[in-house]
């Protein structure tokens, strides 16, 4: 009796050890994630919810590392405009890059904001660009030439302008100031309001103060920004669904990790950029309820309206590619493919940018 007790004790003593050992042998890295943007903005949202709990999930099953993340959203470690080089530089591994505020740097992938009243797919965006980014090498590049990997991207739902006053026609907007982001400004120039810089961070104070007289945004984040409280009027022209950036890593710190590691990792954007669309498109709809409900004034521009608009703009897709292609650019077949891609998807433009 007393040799089988020995025993048993000797059997679960090893088998603690042993759990033990393999607890002590289990890898932590240290990993920090951070982005100009606050979570009330879903891809900040979702980065938090998703990508991190997936990469830990994935790592999880393997039971050989761990990481420790460290979050800094909402700019409190890198500022908006300024991520690609934050992650570059090591302040933080993982970061959102929105290449909609970052152009010089990453020119190519801003070919949606260049080619307005495209379509209000954002998995059709989404799909076209990272099938874009894989066949054009010059798009990829501007990834790893900035020190970066890719792992994701992010397209915004379909930018419409929310105002203090009604339009029903572009015509409304001569002599108004309206807020834009980066490239958006191009969509009024030539309606004969005065485009103002600025971001999801800035339009509220921006039209509270006077300082603009709207903004040119997406519905999912005027409710982020609250815009509806100060600019009431919401008018959907429908510019179309926009790449606005993606999820990146440190590409030093990313060369270091073991492959299991870098394989979570990659898995881990892969579910991200497509949880995320579906989160963003499903978001839409309910955001309108809500500000409809808070005394948001929704119209919408009839067909008609849209190709008079769009035909009163100059050819911003022909001018930006031209001078794309005189830095040594491929413009011209990422402008070529893109409209492709949409017309081919079935979406209808009410101008071909490329011709």
């Amino acid at each position: 009796m007393k040799k089988k007790l020995f025993q048993k004790t000797l059997l679960i003593t090893v088998l603690a050890l042993v759990a033990s050992s393999g607890a002590h042998a289990q890898q932590v890295i240290k990993l920090t994630a951070a982005a100009g943007h606050p979570p009330v903005f879903l891809w900040i949202k979702t980065l938090d919810e998703v990508f991190i709990p997936e990469v830990d999930k994935k790592l999880a099953a393997g039971g050989k590392y761990k990481i420790e993340w460290t979050k800094a959203w909402g700019g409190t470690l890198m500022k908006l405009g300024s991520e690609s080089k934050g992650v570059a530089d090591g302040v933080a591994d993982v970061g959102v890059v929105s290449t909609l505020f970052e152009a010089a740097k990453f020119p190519l992938q801003n070919i949606s904001y260049y080619t307005p009243f495209g379509s209000d797919r954002i998995d059709l965006v989404s799909k076209t660009i990272a099938d874009m980014q894989k066949n054009i090498p010059a798009m990829s590049d501007a990834w790893t030439k900035n020190g970066l990997v890719y792992l994701g991207g992010m397209a915004l739902d379909s930018y419409h302008i929310w105002s203090k006053f009604p339009i029903t026609r572009y015509e409304d907007l001569n002599g108004k100031k309206i807020s834009a982001p980066g490239p958006a400004a191009n969509w009024i120039r030539g309606t004969g309001a005065v485009g103002v810089a600025g971001s999801l961070n800035t339009y509220y104070e921006d039209i509270k103060s006077g300082v603009s007289d709207g903004a040119v945004v997406f519905t999912t984040g005027a409710w982020g920004a609250k815009l509806h409280e100060v600019a009431p009027y919401v008018t959907k022209v429908n510019f179309g669904a926009m790449f606005a950036g993606g999820v990146v890593i440190n590409k030093n710190r990313f060369d270091r990790l073991p492959p299991e590691v870098q394989t979570a990792i990659r898995e881990a954007g892969d579910t991200w950029t497509a949880q995320y669309a579906k989160a963003q498109s499903a978001l839409v709809d309910t955001r309108v309820k809500e500000m409809t409900a808070a005394g948001a004034k929704f119209s919408e521009l009839s067909d008609a309206e849209r190709k008079r608009w769009a035909d009163a703009l100059s050819p911003v897709a022909k001018t930006w590619a031209a001078d794309a292609q005189s830095k040594g650019l491929p413009a011209n077949e990422v402008l070529n493919a893109y409209m492709s891609s949409l017309t081919k998807a079935g979406a209808k433009v009410p101008r071909d940018w490329s011709k």
